[in-house]
């Protein structure tokens, strides 16, 4: 893999995001591999695809990229608000790669996927409707917004410049691939519960430590009425995919 762009690949472009477009996508087809199979070669859909922007041959993955100059943000601009509701509680969703370049040097910075399985309407932030005086009045766009997302959901290929290792992306992406079976709502639940445990610092933790966010679970689901039963049954479901460790005596230990 190689971080630097083939700067000639945009040669007669003129707009800054049509040079980054091609610059970045031509990347991707060079270097990247299928993160769910491990498949050393990504093909390209036509420009401006309603389904997604590259496509794995082995495993039929679809991607879509976003990339940004300078870090990847908490919030990526996205399209309208309905369409992408919609879009993401299709069966052909796509994943979505993030990439980020140096705004110094043209090379990448970090790429990372996020599994279309992640992807609930929860991630998906209304914007305001445009004004009564815009062209397309009244219209509602939407932010992803990554900080809905779980450490185990931002798998990254390339972090700060570094390449990880392609046996190890495919690991942690088979991990929680658990996710794509489930119903919505558990799928939910499983998503805060990751999202707690980020907010837990130490690798150790005990029953109480979740317990502490029984409040915030009750205002995110709350048609139930059985919290702290459905925090524990969560957490046997990590046990078992092998994302957590049980101790003993309440205590679990994060892998």
């Amino acid at each position: 893999m190689d971080l630097k762009f083939d700067l000639s690949i945009a040669k007669g472009f003129k707009s800054n995001s049509q040079i980054a477009r091609v610059l970045t996508e031509a990347w991707v087809k060079l270097n990247s591999y299928c993160p769910s199979c491990g498949n050393n070669h990504l093909a390209s859909f036509a420009n401006n695809s309603p389904v997604a922007d590259f496509l794995c041959y082995s495993c039929k993955s679809e991607f879509e990229l976003k990339s940004s100059k300078g870090r990847v943000g908490h919030k990526i601009l996205d399209g309208a608000y309905r369409t992408m509701i919609e879009r993401i509680n299709s069966e052909n969703n796509p994943h979505f790669f993030f990439l980020s370049y140096s705004n110094q040097s043209p090379e990448v910075k970090n790429f990372l996927v996020i599994p279309k399985h992640y992807f609930i309407d929860d991630i998906i932030e209304k914007r305001k409707p445009l004004a009564l005086s815009a062209r397309r009045a009244g219209w509602i766009g939407c932010n992803i917004n990554l900080t809905n997302i779980p450490t185990f959901g931002k798998i990254y290929l390339v972090k700060d410049g570094v390449i990880e290792k392609k046996k190890s992306v495919v690991e942690t992406w088979a991990k929680t691939s658990f996710l794509r079976e489930q119903k919505k709502e558990s799928k939910g639940w499983t998503i805060e519960i990751m999202k707690i445990l980020d907010l837990i610092p130490t690798k150790d933790f005990n029953l109480q430590d979740v317990y502490h966010f029984e409040k915030n679970l009750k205002d995110r689901f709350p048609q139930n009425n059985f919290v702290k039963d459905k925090i524990r049954q969560q957490l046997q479901v990590l046990r078992d995919k092998g994302l957590l460790e049980f101790k003993g005596s309440g205590v679990y230990r994060k892998i």
